[in-house]
């Protein structure tokens, strides 16, 4: 049960940490190339969908899904506050262009993780790429920015600059310039003439949003905590036994869950071979034999109801700031336009 504790509660956490690397550069033009090859290095196209449509999970959603943002509204919120950042910047007559967001999409649209949330659920998928993500998705598009000096960091971050490896060439996206830390110590006052802002231009663009620090991983744990307690329902227990029984009809023995059959489908290097291929498709032919999908999230979406009800003071401050700060970007976005 610790295994099991353990891998649910990195099921749901993980599409969250995905989501974060994922939107940590930020976005100006969806048409804008990368230099090395042509291709954009914003597409669209690799963005999760909001809802699966296909495999066990098409058109499901869990309750708990209402209270996380998408990938695309954080995508709209990060862009839109780096825009102000280089806006803030230009102020103080210091060009600077930042990374672009959405540039390395997560394979799930939110903390869910609902396409994997069960183990792999898309027979198609399965098929081509075993338990592996499609090729687009592994790769990742390396952005960085410019060496700044000393005074342009301050300007940006409102503290000095931190003392990095000598090694360090460049800053990639998200990297340590915005967090205080390392020696880092109080900006000087002004830049140019110009009073530094509260914060630097980083602190400045979030007061515009109405971005506030919240704990990013509130409704994913307790997505998390509803995966752990779903599997130990006794129709959820019952269905991965006749799951377990129906792989070791075909072959695949010992696998006393879904977990188990990701972690030995798995390869070192990220290329499907046929055996990884042979049992991701028997694994969700069983999931579909068995119905496991369909009861194991009916289970939980009662488990997470409950929840909702019981931390809906919480859920609904977090849903609410979550939609004035997309609301404030996405008017941001349409007075820049015009």
């Amino acid at each position: 049960m610790k295994h099991i504790k353990r891998t649910a509660a990195a099921v749901a956490l993980t599409a969250s940490v995905l989501l974060v690397s994922g939107c940590s550069s930020s976005t100006t033009a969806d048409t804008s190339k990368n230099a090395a090859d042509g291709k954009p290095i914003v597409n669209k196209d690799n963005w999760p969908k909001k809802i699966p449509t296909s495999g066990l999970t098409k058109d499901l959603t869990l309750p708990l899904e209402a209270y996380m943002t998408s990938y695309a509204d954080q995508v709209t919120v990060d862009q839109t506050t780096n825009d102000l950042e280089q806006s803030c910047m230009k102020d103080y007559g210091i060009d600077l262009t930042l990374p672009l967001a959405g540039a390395n999409p997560p394979p799930s649209d939110n903390d869910a993780n609902i396409e994997r949330r069960y183990g792999i659920t898309d027979r198609a998928e399965a098929a081509k790429y075993g338990y592996e993500l499609p090729p687009a998705l592994q790769q990742h598009t390396e952005q960085t920015i410019r060496d700044l000096s000393g005074a342009e960091v301050e300007v940006l971050t409102g503290h000095t600059k931190p003392e990095l490896p000598n090694a360090a060439k460049g800053v990639k996206a998200g990297g340590p310039l915005a967090a205080p830390g390392q020696g880092a110590k109080p900006a000087r006052a002004e830049y140019n003439g110009k009073k530094l802002k509260a914060g630097g231009c980083v602190g400045w663009s979030k007061d515009q949003l109405g971005v506030k620090a919240t704990d990013p991983t509130f409704v994913a744990q307790l997505a998390g905590d509803s995966l752990v307690q779903s599997m130990k329902d006794d129709k959820v227990t019952k269905a991965i036994a006749a799951w377990s029984s129906c792989m070791d009809g075909k072959g695949h023995r010992e696998l006393a869950d879904p977990y188990k059959a990701m972690d030995q489908g798995v390869t070192n290097d990220g290329q499907p071979t046929q055996e990884s291929i042979a049992l991701a498709v028997d694994d969700v032919d069983c999931k579909t034999q068995t119905d496991l999908v369909k009861i194991w999230f009916g289970v939980e979406t009662a488990i997470q109801n409950q929840q909702i009800a019981d931390n809906k003071t919480t859920l609904t401050g977090i849903k609410e700031q979550h939609g004035k700060e997309l609301a404030a970007a996405r008017q941001q976005m349409a007075a820049s336009a015009r």
